[in-house]
């Protein structure tokens, strides 16, 4: 696998947690893991970080490999 298509595929894969973290933002999911309920402004952070991953895979796969 080149640097390029790991870096498209872990983009897509950032993609789809960010859209996962707005999707519960929208709608108001809530997220229970044992007996602790995860705060909703976990999820603004979430899809802050996974948003940039995923722009950021996109741009260096986009780059021209030397």
């Amino acid at each position: 696998m080149t640097q390029r298509t790991f870096a498209f595929v872990t983009a897509i894969l950032f993609s789809l947690i960010a859209l996962l973290h707005a999707a519960r933002l929208v709608r108001g999911w809530h997220v229970t893991i044992g007996d602790i309920v995860v705060p909703v402004w976990v999820s603004w952070i979430g899809l802050v970080i996974a948003a940039y991953l995923a722009y950021e895979g996109f741009r260096l796969s986009k780059t021209p490999t030397k």
